[in-house]
């Protein structure tokens, strides 16, 4: 069918960053064209009953993955669905949500990949898998400021969560057509989310741009910042895009060049200035700030979600 909405994946564990790579891909996109779901609202028990059965929310038991992929299929067709809703702070269920899908649909959270329905109704997957360490970590500070829970539990769940990651949450990866891995350099002492360098493996499942064209050296950047990169994952090869924490504003501003030009009708969401909102990311104490290899993890993504858009949607031209 032509005009339906385009539908992307982010899949990954607990605290992985799926949801700050989708705050900025909407972002980038547009919000007021971008739905929003997430498939921890497709829970089947509350926290207090998950506790009593001796189940983990990661465990595709604990979900209602019939009624998730029902969702995708009345999304994906352009209609509207009743979305239940899981209170993260009360461990409980709110009133379902009437939603109508935008122009983007993105679906976030941990088992979007583990039914063959479900993934056949995505335009493009990406799977989220930072080192344990930098995953441990980013769950500790979101679940302590933000949550409630006290350093000790969290790490006290992490614990009891680990069998059910391995069998079903890390799994998913062999199914996405880009898997974002960000990690510290070896070089930094203390860990900084902003100098996280970050590793991009592209699967051959969708062409990707030839994003050779942004590694030449230039007069101010260095070109080790940016390096493209032949490897194999789980025993297929693959391209590795592998950006440093230390890449420049330039060489975000050549990336979102060179995909303008590629693809012409990329024209309304490029500007001559770059699009300032890339990469950026709120800190601690409630500021903006911005990461490089963040903002073109997202360039990246919304190419293929504005590619998959001229397929199946009639995509306005630049004025």
């Amino acid at each position: 069918m032509t005009n339906r909405p385009i539908i992307l994946g982010i899949v990954g564990d607990s605290a992985a960053g799926k949801t700050t790579l989708t705050r900025g891909l909407a972002q980038v996109l547009g919000e007021d064209d971008v739905t929003v779901i997430c498939t921890d609202d497709y829970h089947r028990y509350d926290r207090t009953q998950r506790a009593e059965l001796g189940i983990s929310a990661l465990h595709p038991d604990c979900n209602y993955m019939d009624i998730i992929e029902q969702h995708l299929i009345l999304l994906r067709s352009g209609q509207p669905i009743l979305k239940p809703i899981y209170n993260h702070s009360t461990g409980m269920f709110d009133p379902p949500e009437y939603i109508k899908p935008n122009k983007f649909v993105i679906v976030e959270g941990l088992l979007g990949y583990s039914t063959r329905g479900a993934r056949d109704e995505y335009d493009v997957k990406v799977f989220l898998a930072p080192p344990e360490s930098v995953r441990t970590q980013w769950k500790v500070k979101r679940d302590t400021m933000k949550r409630g829970y006290s350093k000790e539990q969290v790490l006290e769940q992490l614990q009891k969560r680990e069998a059910d990651s391995e069998a079903f949450i890390r799994p998913q990866r062999k199914w996405a057509d880009i898997v974002v891995s960000f990690y510290p350099s070896e070089s930094e002492s203390e860990q900084n989310d902003l100098l996280l360098n970050v590793r991009l493996v592209l699967r051959p499942t969708i062409p990707h741009p030839e994003l050779d064209k942004i590694l030449a050296p230039g007069e101010e950047h260095s070109p080790s910042a940016v390096r493209l990169d032949l490897d194999r994952d789980m025993g297929k090869p693959v391209d590795v895009l592998e950006i440093d924490g230390h890449a420049t504003g330039e060489q975000v501003r050549d990336m979102e060049r060179m995909l303008c030009n590629e693809v012409p009708y990329l024209g309304k969401f490029c500007s001559l200035g770059g699009n300032t909102n890339l990469g950026q990311v709120v800190g601690t104490t409630g500021e903006i700030l911005q990461s490089y290899p963040l903002a073109m993890t997202q360039l990246l993504v919304a190419y293929h979600m504005l590619k998959a858009a001229n397929m199946y949607q009639v995509v306005p031209t630049a004025e």
